[in-house]
């Protein structure tokens, strides 16, 4: 290799720039890479150094998975630096702060920790000295807002909210309204993240959206990341209160707002295809004098143009915009998720409310939609037919944690979809999937695995195998530490043991409920007392008790419809109300309960629902001596049931079906000990989503019409 003199070195980082410039970013790093190997002769300086190795880091952590060696161009060139007078102050602080990145990327956070630390020293002494205030305010808001994040992966939730609050002074002092909302969303995300206390989070929650409105209009056009940031999270915690009206009016905002960011994003592509294109003619040595300037011309409009679109104001060659939605302005690290990540949870969010709704057909959209958004960045992450954790890369762990675990999410809503509708074989399929990647992936996916179990419990259910059933709702209460989860599990396991009807079964029932019962004021949100108190009632019903049963019930009742909108869980409740209603020979109430549950499961599909309700009507319309409704309802029933039968037997016939309902555990290999101790290390609080235990259950479910019906009758 010839010698490379100081010349040379200047080229090779100009060519490394204009490969950059043409989005070739291997020939950049290889240009850079040939520019750190200068001979002892022509030994670079350095500051140059440092800065080479600076560049080179920011590209192979921003197109390479390589972050070892990103690591080690960024503690090579702190190493250089810190002892350097001359050095730019900047230049410094940019480089503890994507030192800080990488060790987080890592895991390593108590190296994070440490070099925070001695980042947010710099920042004290040099205010107002070597830097400017507003400049070193703009700098300490992006390291407290990392240390907040370090703190957070530790679970050190007090000191993560100190760290918040040192940042939002700096923020005041910027006057920066967008900053403030971040900092109040960031406050938030950790008060969900550790829920002490409802009354503060819903401060936490109101004093967000506050700020929000504070910022001008025409400021909040350009603010569509922090937007997205701040409404999910108070998305989430409505749909943790079960608030779904509000929760509901919130989703619209938020799927306009991406509607309108994709087609942005579109306008984005265009301009950046043709620079690109514009900068590979400039880049031809032979061209005219007279094309250049006009290339030029167009170049600037295009620029223009893009900055009108995006309205960050950097260069737009190195806007990575197609793939990130920015919360806060440089140099904040104020990325939450990859845009596709976001535009996913949107669409998930689109189905957590209008799922329980019956509003089926949009649901199917968005979870296809959400689908293939998530399997195509899973691609990207080299995560393709046959891969497993074993073969991941240490930096691809936490995004294909992050679009596994969405992945799984819209696949429980899909099978809580598929069997409220009664397509056993769609849900089968569905829940096959969802096992094959847990077994794939056990260490990532290993907070999933009680939900497997719970919808394994919800398709035994379903098609009517309620002693397996009640098996996978139990253990599912085994592979969790959530209350929720639990309550609901054992509420599960109890209608399933109810179906069963044996004394033995009824006792197992009273022995889950009680518990549960005892404490269902203790949950944020209603989902789990309406479910508890319905099966309650149902207990009841079997001990004759039926007017406490009917005093019970109506209570559930009300609080369903008022403030979950769950309209099958409503639609069940009508269905026990308009029973006992008939044996307390209420016919005329009987009638007009029974036509509103019915209504109800028709337009959810829910065939085993209609079913009971048709059966109930039957006993109603003999009661009346109503002979000829009682054969045109009997008539309507039996093609209800024989449809149910049809469906019943093409999911027995399945080979999948023996595999879900079986009476034990999934098989996977042991825990990965290196993935395993990569997730303890925790991701950023903004790759936590924490979506709430509250939203994404399936309703209960009860058995077909008749079977139900008869225990309770007894």
């Amino acid at each position: 290799m010839a010698s490379i003199t100081p010349p040379a070195i200047e080229g090779l980082c100009a060519l490394a720039e204009e490969s950059c410039l043409c989005r070739d970013f291997p020939a950049a790093i290889r240009c850079l890479e040939a520019a750190l190997c200068s001979p002892d002769s022509f030994p670079l300086s350095p500051l140059l150094e440092s800065q080479i190795r600076l560049r080179l880091a920011s590209l192979l952590l921003a197109h390479t998975h390589n972050l070892h060696d990103a690591k080690s161009h960024l503690e090579r060139s702190l190493l250089l630096l810190s002892p350097l007078p001359s050095a730019p102050l900047p230049l410094k602080l940019l480089t503890h702060s994507m030192l800080s990145n990488t060790y987080h990327l890592v895991g390593a956070i108590r190296q994070q920790k440490h070099i925070l630390f001695k980042a947010i020293q710099l920042v004290n002494h040099s205010s107002g000295l070597v830097l400017p205030r507003d400049e070193a305010l703009m700098w300490m808001c992006n390291f407290q807002s990392q240390m907040a994040s370090a703190l957070a992966v530790e679970a050190n939730y007090p000191g993560s909210l100190e760290a918040i609050e040192s940042a939002k002074v700096a923020a005041e002092g910027t006057g920066s309204p967008e900053l403030k909302v971040f900092f109040a969303a960031s406050e938030l995300h950790i008060h969900l993240l550790h829920w002490d206390d409802s009354q503060v989070v819903g401060s936490a929650v109101q004093r967000c959206a506050g700020l929000w409105e504070e910022i001008p209009s025409y400021q909040k056009q350009r603010c569509t990341g922090l937007f997205l940031y701040a409404e999910l999270l108070r998305t989430f915690y409505l749909l943790r209160t079960c608030d779904y009206k509000t929760a509901s009016q919130r989703v619209e905002m938020l799927d306009l707002a991406m509607k309108k960011e994709m087609q942005r994003l579109e306008k984005v592509k265009e301009i950046n295809s043709e620079l690109l294109s514009i900068q590979r003619n400039l880049s031809q040595p032979d061209q005219h004098q007279m094309e250049r300037f006009a290339l030029e011309e167009k170049q600037g409009r295009l620029c223009e143009r893009l900055k009108a679109e995006t309205g960050l104001d950097i260069d737009f060659l190195d806007l990575d915009y197609e793939d990130k939605l920015y919360l806060a302005p440089q140099p904040m690290d104020g990325e939450w998720l990859p845009r596709n990540a976001v535009f996913a949870i949107v669409d998930l969010m689109v189905v957590m409310v209008g799922r329980p709704k019956g509003i089926f057909k949009e649901c199917g959209k968005r979870i296809q939609s959400g689908l293939q958004l998530i399997y195509g960045e899973l691609v990207k992450l080299g995560i393709v037919d046959g891969v497993t954790e074993m073969n991941l890369q240490q930096s691809t762990i936490w995004m294909a944690g992050l679009y596994l675990m969405l992945l799984l999410q819209f696949l429980e809503n899909k099978v809580a979809v598929e069997l409220t509708r009664s397509e056993f074989v769609e849900a089968q399929e569905a829940l096959i999937q969802m096992k094959h990647w847990f077994v794939r992936f056990p260490t990532i996916l290993q907070g999933c695995e009680s939900t497997i179990e719970m919808l394994r419990g919800q398709y035994a259910h379903s098609v009517g195998c309620f002693r397996e059933a009640a098996f996978h709702f139990v253990e599912a209460t085994k592979l969790t530490d959530s209350k929720s989860m639990q309550s609901m599990c054992q509420v599960y396991a109890a209608v399933s043991n109810i179906c069963l009807g044996d004394p033995e079964s009824t006792s197992q029932a009273l022995d889950l409920v009680g518990p549960v019962y005892q404490i269902m004021e203790s949950f944020v949100g209603v989902r789990e007392k309406t479910c508890i108190i319905f099966v309650y009632g149902l207990l009841l019903m079997k001990q004759q008790n039926l007017q406490e049963a009917r005093i019970r019930l109506a209570s559930g009742l009300k609080i369903a419809h008022q403030q979950l909108g769950n309209i099958q869980l409503v639609s069940q409740y009508l269905t026990i109300l308009g029973t006992l209603a008939l044996q307390l020979h209420d016919n005329a109430q009987a009638r007009e309960i029974l036509k509103s549950s019915l209504t109800l499961a028709k337009t959810l599909y829910d065939i085993p629902t209609q079913i009971w309700v048709l059966s109930v009507f039957t006993d109603l319309y003999r009661e009346l001596g109503e002979k000829e409704n009682e054969n045109e309802n009997s008539e309507y029933k039996r093609k209800k049931e024989d449809d149910l039968q049809r469906r019943l037997a093409d999911a027995h016939l399945q080979k999948h079906h023996h595999e879900l309902i079986a009476m034990e555990r999934i098989k996977v290999q042991p825990l990965n000990e290196a993935v395993l101790k990569q997730m303890e290390t925790g991701p950023s609080v903004r790759t936590d989503l924490d979506i709430p235990e509250s939203i994404g259950l399936p309703p209960t479910k009860p058995a077909s019409g008749p079977r139900l019906r008869d225990r309770k009758r007894r």
